[in-house]
């Protein structure tokens, strides 16, 4: 792997001369690059916005504002729903100026939650550090756009982000940030669970936590939907092995190959495509308890490696980055907007140690080409069972395979004592994650800390 990576740095100096590296860490060119970045956004969705359209998972998005602003239909309140109840927040929020304008102020909202996750990274730009870990997250937005333009992790992501970097200095914004996150898609809760077994913030963060639990929970209960306020967990148990999830590859070929007992099937109840096959209904079974046995063990090893690190910031980070790797390595529902959960560790990770969070960096960025053109470019192919696109789906989830194996190797290490502390090389580093301390940086290469 190491030769791997090798040539990527190489690849990476050819392009990234010194003299542009100098012009990346400029604000005005972080600036610029930004803006450009969604202004070539706008101008894809501009026919969709002028003709009062909408993409991906916003017309769903859009008729459940509309039930709600002119039906009283609530999702999650008076009817049974999929997503936690905070995802009704933003989805009613672009919905306030009617229908014709949805995609519109769904974009801004995008647009502002990702100058919220630059300016935390860098500091509202003026720590050159966190330069490397911006552009890393605009050239994952930008590969990973069509989905993070238009479904709800596009929204969770920068959440994450800005609650990992303002951790260390404003644990109860961090605490709200990351609860918020999580009861408007559940896989924050990840972070949450290294933040509670690694920080010494973690009783803010639960209390922070349990308070908007407790202001949800009573609002819902307040407008009458109290007995639907955990509905997203049953209706995700029940589903069937989805096409992208890693564990549903073996019977994605052989449907690919013609097996007359594995059909690739649309589940109209929930608009996804599901898999079935010999044995997919006992894996499907046995994924959900799986999963959290595994993220169990990480949880475990995290304590282990606490004991025997002083690195506790870079081992927070580790630790979210394996534990949303479980979420989606071993979960029997995968879609593309999965990437925008790992995504956002990575680039926070690039933010406190380059050198190390490079190899991530370049995993993460292969699986985001991987990802986008398995969808949407190939998906039709997919479904129908091409064997180049099942390809490209192998691929990439061998790719996260690896990823997640990298991260639980890296916690190993660290349980025994084996990972050097390492000082980011960056003049201003990203504030201590777990103590609230800022890492100073020595004169010369690096050093370890005793």
């Amino acid at each position: 792997m190491h030769s791997v990576v090798e040539q990527f740095d190489r690849r990476v100096l050819d392009v990234l001369t010194p003299e542009r590296r100098q012009r990346l860490q400029q604000p005005r060119t972080l600036v610029l690059g930004f803006l450009a970045l969604h202004s070539i956004f706008l101008f894809a969705l501009l026919p969709t916005i002028l003709t009062g359209r909408v993409l991906g998972d916003l017309p769903l998005y859009r008729i459940w504002a509309e039930l709600g602003l002119n039906h009283e239909v609530w999702q999650g309140l008076t009817v049974e729903w999929v997503y936690p109840i905070g995802a009704l927040v933003p989805i009613t929020l672009a919905g306030l100026a009617g229908p014709l304008l949805y995609q519109l102020l769904w974009f801004l909202m995008t647009v502002v939650l990702n100058g919220v996750a630059v300016a935390a990274l860098t500091s509202n730009l003026r720590r050159p550090g966190g330069y490397p870990a911006a552009w890393v997250w605009l050239v994952f937005s930008f590969i990973l756009s069509p989905v993070g333009l238009l479904r709800l992790e596009g929204l969770t992501a920068p959440l994450v982000i800005a609650g990992l970097v303002f951790l260390a200095t404003r644990p109860v914004l961090a605490g709200v940030l990351l609860s918020a996150a999580t009861w408007i898609k559940v896989w924050p809760a990840a972070v949450v669970l290294a933040v509670v077994a690694v920080s010494r913030r973690r009783l803010t963060i639960i209390l922070t936590g349990a308070a908007v639990t407790a202001v949800l929970a009573a609002s819902v209960t307040l407008l009458g939907g109290a007995q639907f306020l955990t509905g997203f967990v049953t209706m995700q148990s029940d589903r069937a092995l989805q096409l992208e999830a890693p564990v549903t590859t073996p019977w994605v070929w052989l449907a690919a190959i013609g097996h007359q007992h594995t059909t690739i099937y649309e589940n109209l109840d929930i608009s996804t495509r599901e898999v079935t096959g010999p044995g997919t209904a006992f894996v499907a079974q046995i994924m959900t308890p799986l999963m959290f046995l595994v993220i169990l063990g990480i949880f475990v090893l995290l304590l282990l490696a606490l004991r025997h690190t002083k690195d506790s910031s870079g081992l927070l980070l580790m630790g979210a980055l394996a534990l949303v790797g479980a979420f989606v390595v071993f979960n029997k529902v995968g879609s593309p907007q999965y990437m925008l959960w790992v995504a956002p560790i990575v680039a926070v990770g690039v933010a406190q140690d380059l050198r190390l969070w490079r190899i991530p960096a370049y995993l993460m960025a292969v699986i985001a080409v991987l990802t986008t053109l398995v969808f949407p470019v190939f998906y039709l192919p997919l479904i129908a069972g091409d064997p180049f696109a099942v390809s490209l789906l192998t691929g990439r989830n061998a790719l996260l395979a690896v990823l997640f194996a990298w991260s639980v190797r890296m916690l190993w290490r660290m349980a025994c004592g084996r990972v050097p502390v390492r000082v980011p090389l960056a003049a201003h580093p990203l504030p201590n994650l777990v103590q609230g301390r800022a890492f100073r940086a020595p004169s010369g290469e690096g050093h370890r800390r005793g």
